[in-house]
């Protein structure tokens, strides 16, 4: 007979942050579509919003079905192409994000600074998708693990100076918000392999991510 798979507590509580997390990205998508109203500004927060649930989903889901019903043989697999896909459209995330603070009339930013935006997310994204990530197994690859991360670390930087220099409450809050995030991000990427515990850091990081959807349904 077999032996019935016992799920702990934690594994239980996670799946249910997760399965909430991915369920307000959906909320917040209608939300911004259905009160748009044609404004440009929304339907980009919008899409937004679709590429940071429907990336996330793509590792969240195998990871909720890893917790509830065990690892089966895809299950290295499916998380790893989820965290690929994730690590592309987080990039996007940004880009998107960059738009819509030029679209709130905000300070111009320096033409230099937007080549380096952008050069370094499209770098970021080019780096993904060398096979030397090793995102198939879970033992990944260090060192490429720096190297797409040091391009995204600086546009993290950058979009954080950027909404700081708005000077409004909502460019405030959301400097904080992308601070806090990468905070909690860096030593996952750097220490989760070797120390499994601060895996948990993508928690606090994803409400982060939260935080930023609710600034822009609070501009609804």
């Amino acid at each position: 007979m077999k032996e019935e798979r016992k799920i702990s507590v934690g594994q239980i509580m996670e799946s249910v942050f997760e399965i909430g997390y991915l369920l307000f990205d959906l909320i917040a998508f209608v939300l911004f579509i259905s009160q748009s109203q044609g404004r440009q500004m929304f339907i980009l927060y919008a899409f937004l919003t679709l590429f940071l649930g429907t990336g996330d989903a793509f590792h969240l889901v195998p990871r909720i079905k890893r917790s509830l019903r065990g690892e089966d043989s895809y299950t290295e697999y499916t998380i790893g192409l989820g965290l690929m896909i994730s690590s592309i459209t987080m990039t996007i995330f940004y880009m998107i994000l960059f738009v819509i603070r030029t679209m709130m009339g905000a300070p111009i930013v320096p033409f230099g600074l937007q080549i380096l935006i952008v050069s370094m997310a499209l770098l970021r994204i080019v780096l993904c998708l060398f096979p030397q990530n090793n995102w198939f197994h879970k033992e990944g690859n260090m060192k490429w693990s720096f190297f797409r991360n040091v391009p995204f670390t600086i546009v993290g930087i950058c979009m954080i100076y950027l909404f700081a220099t708005m000077h409004t409450s909502f460019g405030n809050q959301m400097a904080a918000a992308i601070f806090f995030s990468f905070l909690c991000y860096l030593p996952v990427t750097i220490w989760s392999k070797t120390h499994p515990k601060v895996g948990l850091l993508m928690i606090p990081k994803t409400c982060m991510y939260i935080w930023m959807l609710c600034l822009g349904l609070q501009l609804l």
